[in-house]
């Protein structure tokens, strides 16, 4: 990939407007390049060594971000909606401004959500061909036996062409080491999906008898949620984690 790029494009995509917009500010010389006011929004620079300056800011070009957000319920997992918030009016500090969240999460699911422009990667971690594990932590109104979870990982009929793939499930009860993490008057289960299906985990667990009152995805493909992320709030993923999503293939 070329390391040059036309001065418009370099602010476009660092978030200082619309292309017409930093045309405007560069014609306005509001914008420096190694020090120099430059007014020609072809000039191409070089994005990794070339210094440019937004109004006296010094911006760092950024080819990819990633983020991990603890989803809160009520949030809508799109780039834009008229009505509701979306994830991605949660991060404030993004430097690129084509961010989107990789899948979604129904509007009341909370939990792990990755926002990147990789392209490549989200569609890696999407693929119905990959079979990424995604885990969820998912409270019912009624508890979760062991015939009903054997059903749940045998997969079940939820109205689609096919049943549901395998999965894991995990019941949480006083009788393993989980108590004292997980609250044990409530009637709670890890299910863990290959796939991704409308509203899955849900309809999955009404096949068996029972309704989903909470539920939280806490991995996806070997990344987990940081459990010090509260409700709302993000990171950007450390080189270690981006190798590990890097590596499904």
């Amino acid at each position: 990939m070329s390391e040059m790029i036309r001065l418009d494009k370099f602010l476009a995509d660092m978030s200082a407007g619309t292309r017409s917009q930093a045309k405007e500010l560069i014609s306005k010389g509001k914008v420096r390049l190694n020090g120099n006011i430059v007014k020609d929004a072809s000039v191409k620079l070089n994005k990794n060594t070339d210094i440019v300056e937004i109004e006296g800011v010094k911006t760092k070009y950024c080819e990819y971000e990633y983020y991990m957000l603890n989803k809160p319920a009520g949030v809508v997992s799109a780039t834009e909606d008229k009505n509701d918030r979306t994830v991605l009016d949660l991060l404030t500090t993004k430097a690129r401004k084509d961010l989107f969240p990789v899948g979604r999460l129904d509007k009341d699911t909370e939990g792990l959500l990755i926002i990147t422009n990789d392209g490549e990667l989200s569609h890696m971690l999407l693929s119905p061909k990959k079979h990424v594990n995604k885990t969820y932590y998912v409270e019912t109104d009624i508890y979760i036996d062991e015939s009903m979870a054997r059903l749940l990982e045998n997969g079940v009929d939820i109205g689609d062409a096919k049943p549901t793939m395998r999965a894991g499930v995990k019941v949480i009860n006083q009788k393993n080491n989980d108590k004292a993490f997980y609250d044990s008057e409530k009637n709670v289960s890890l299910i863990t999906l290959t796939e991704g299906r409308f509203h899955q985990v849900k309809r999955m667990y009404q096949a068996v008898g029972a309704k989903v009152i909470y539920l939280k995805r806490i991995s996806m493909g070997g990344l987990k949620l940081d459990e010090r992320l509260k409700s709302g709030e993000y990171r950007p993923l450390t080189d270690e984690e981006i190798q590990l999503l890097k590596k499904i293939r």
